[in-house]
């Protein structure tokens, strides 16, 4: 079902809120601004209901933090060096010192979304970037569909289309604690399936080559608590914690499980699956002050982000073993990550 919230959103309308539901009784939901994802709320077998994201309590709330909360970011997610296109030559708009983050100082999360459908299960949004947009060529047109599923997943898929060649990386940058207290992630288990990881200076930008995560802190191939070795190492100090890119074993094929996070009382687990390369793990070392949900706001480390997409400043490295990440024009660009929701 679809609802206004009589507040108005920076162009003057009001936000417009959808909530998805499947038999299961999992609620997820939604907000044009930023094509956000708002919430999702999993019953357990005890008979209790976990919300496992973090949130803002009003849509207004959301525009009162910088963490990107459940937001939809693009043109190009994660960081590009110096803003530059080094193959065109082309500028962009920075807004992380010299360098551009998450598609600009106007990007894709402040945009208000066209929603094109809506039913119980699935709402499809749009937005039209124009040629320029944040220092980008070419008119781009993106679609976006979430669809919640009878399996406790949140599946979504994007396309997008350009009449100018253009880098593109979409991602959704959902904060997940599936603890009832939303307490520290840090007790959270994670395991990925990445052999390799990318070393980044502080600013989040390549300073090496891939690296093999065997023998290092970034090794999540068994499962183990994200505080095990957590700041053992000069590439996790760097950024204040894990804050990097693995590439994905599984090489874009998305029925492979790429990453999986428990709860630290085992109730909860989360499943991820993408088409996309390379995932973004990002321990929330700078949430502290973003507006909460449940309080006034929240702590370092109360969530963490499993960003679907490509290995920062990927434009500016054809070299890195992955898909190419400009789209050209005539071609049409798409991906899906799903977020599996499991109780035990």
């Amino acid at each position: 079902m679809l609802s206004d919230i009589q507040s108005m959103a920076p162009d003057g309308q009001p936000w417009r809120i959808t909530v998805l539901r499947n038999h299961n009784g999992m609620v997820a939901t939604f907000m044009d601004w930023g094509a956000t994802w708002l919430s999702a709320r999993i019953p357990l077998d005890d008979g209790s209901v976990r919300e496992a994201l973090l949130g803002c309590a009003t849509p207004s709330d959301y525009l009162h933090q910088s963490a990107y909360l459940g937001a939809t970011v693009g043109r190009y997610a994660n960081r590009i060096a110096g803003a530059r296109l080094n193959a065109t030559g082309q500028a962009l708009l920075p807004n992380q010192g010299p360098n551009q983050l998450h598609g600009g100082p106007e990007g894709f999360d402040k945009r208000r979304w066209q929603i094109v459908s809506q039913s119980e299960s699935v709402v499809h949004y749009r937005l039209d970037s124009p040629d320029g947009d944040q220092g980008f060529s070419g008119a781009l047109l993106v679609d976006l569909w979430y669809e919640l599923t009878e399996d406790n997943s949140l599946l979504i898929r994007y396309e997008a289309e350009s009449d100018q060649s253009t880098p593109i990386a979409l991602t959704n940058h959902a904060y997940f604690n599936l603890d009832a207290d939303h307490g520290d992630v840090r007790q959270h288990r994670l395991q990925l399936q990445a052999d390799n990881y990318l070393p980044v200076d502080s600013m989040g930008l390549p300073n090496a080559g891939l690296t093999a995560v065997a023998g290092t802190s970034f090794d999540f191939r068994q499962a183990k608590t994200v505080a095990q070795d957590f700041l053992q190492d000069a590439d996790q100090q760097a950024t204040k914690g894990y804050d990097h890119a693995f590439l994905l074993n599984s090489a874009g094929d998305a029925q492979q499980v790429a990453a999986q996070l428990t709860s630290a009382d085992g109730k909860l687990s989360l499943e991820v699956t993408t088409s996309c390369p390379a995932l973004q793990v990002y321990s929330g070392n700078y949430l502290a002050g973003t507006r909460a949900r449940e309080h006034d706001h929240y702590e370092d480390y109360q969530g963490i982000a499993l960003e679907s997409g490509y290995l920062p400043d990927s434009p500016n490295h054809p070299e890195w073993p992955q898909p190419d990440c400009w789209l050209q024009p005539g071609d049409c660009w798409k991906a899906t990550t799903r977020y599996r929701f499991i109780t035990a």
